[in-house]
């Protein structure tokens, strides 16, 4: 079963960049179907995941006779070897490891696309080969595929866990129409640890590698319009993604690796300070944050994360930039985050001139969102 074919692909993978790499047939994953159809009916999806479930369970809806799926994975860094610099009196917000450096989708596609290469030099019949590469922008459940071909096992937080590297890895697969061998599965190694599950700040993870993602902190960050405000307090400064069920797992602790320069995170792109976010031009955002997975979504939610970020850092120096937002920017969900950030910093101490501000203000707009958020912030001024 092409035993010798899979031997070279495994010994050339090391070269390409590819960190572990696994193979599977491409047998249904059937046994998910009941769990996807209860989470989708619970309404614990994101609207993100491919729409269709029998294409993400069963291969053969997506490839013309698949025989195997090959599962890679790439170890990313954990640590940014130099720390931006201190800028007196000004906070900074983070992006989530899993977005530092370029875009780990095109990463992952380049390595997938020479390794594609390297089977159709070596092997016989190339016409005859075909492949389908995708990421977790495709149809299959990447930890799920990982999981079969060995790379290792899904944690309680629903992350791929490698024995290597952690949870630390980003994950591709390739289906083909060449008959691999597979490699052996691995089973789930938490036990009754629920280190994750405790710490996560809204409760998303619901014990059994399952989450409710619509309360993942994570899908928060990635939403466009108001952020609901219960989840503004606990992003705390971070302005996408979240870090803190890989951060609490046991198979995390001492994990950082620096293998690829495309991934090497940029300190003052990753932590960038948070003022200067909320004018920033969708050229002046593209040409600074465009390469990061984080920037997928646009400017927008950015700019909003960072808002709620200043506003959680009680950071007394950003009221004049926000209250400019709330008398400038021409989007109400902006506007009406500004006020609540403002009402963040400023407390419940006593301000005539803000209730003033905010009076005036009430007069003269007519978004439900600002005016909302106008009368929490001058009832807590009472």
């Amino acid at each position: 079963m092409n035993h010798a074919l899979k031997e070279r692909i495994i010994a050339q993978s090391k070269q390409l960049g590819i960190d572990k790499i696994g193979f599977t047939d491409a047998s249904s994953f059937e046994h998910l179907k009941d769990s996807l159809e209860e989470q989708k009916a619970a309404g614990h999806t994101t609207g993100f995941e491919h729409p269709v479930i029998e294409e993400r369970l069963y291969p053969e809806k997506i490839f013309d006779q698949p025989q195997s799926i090959i599962s890679i994975a790439l170890a990313y860094p954990t640590k940014i070897k130099e720390k931006p610099d201190i800028v007196r009196g000004e906070r900074r917000g983070s992006f989530a490891r899993a977005s530092w450096g370029v875009d780990y989708h095109n990463v992952l596609r380049d390595r997938m696309n020479k390794l594609m290469a390297f089977i159709k030099e070596i092997a016989e019949d190339e016409a005859a080969l075909t492949f389908k590469p995708m990421v977790d922008t495709g149809e299959l459940i990447d930890v799920a595929v990982a999981q079969r071909a060995g790379l290792g096992f899904i944690g309680k937080n629903g992350l791929l866990i490698t024995e290597e590297f952690g949870s630390y890895v980003y994950l591709g697969e390739i289906i083909t129409n060449i008959p691999f061998e597979p490699d052996t599965p691995i089973e789930n190694q938490c036990g009754t640890c629920t280190k994750c599950i405790d710490a996560c700040p809204t409760g998303a993870l619901l014990g059994d590698g399952r989450m409710n993602a619509q309360l993942c902190l994570s899908y928060q960050t990635q939403t466009r319009g108001m952020m609901p405000e219960a989840f503004r307090p606990k992003i705390r400064t971070v302005i996408y993604g979240c870090d803190i069920c890989q951060q609490v797992c046991p198979f995390n602790k001492g994990k950082d690796a620096h293998f690829h320069a495309e991934m090497e995170p940029d300190p003052e792109v990753v932590t960038p300070l948070l003022k200067p976010l909320l004018t920033i031009s969708n050229k002046e955002f593209k040409h600074k944050f465009g390469y990061l997975a984080g920037s997928w979504r646009g400017k927008k939610p950015i700019q909003r994360n960072a808002i709620i970020a200043l506003g959680n850092a009680r950071q007394k120096s950003a009221l004049p930039d926000l209250l400019k937002v709330i008398e400038e920017d021409p989007r109400p969900d902006i506007r009406a985050t500004a006020v609540w950030s403002v009402g963040e910093i400023v407390g419940s101490k006593g301000n005539p001139e803000l209730e003033a501000f905010f009076n005036t203000l009430l007069t003269t707009t007519e978004a439900p969102e600002i005016i909302d958020e106008i009368n929490k912030v001058i009832k807590k001024l009472h």
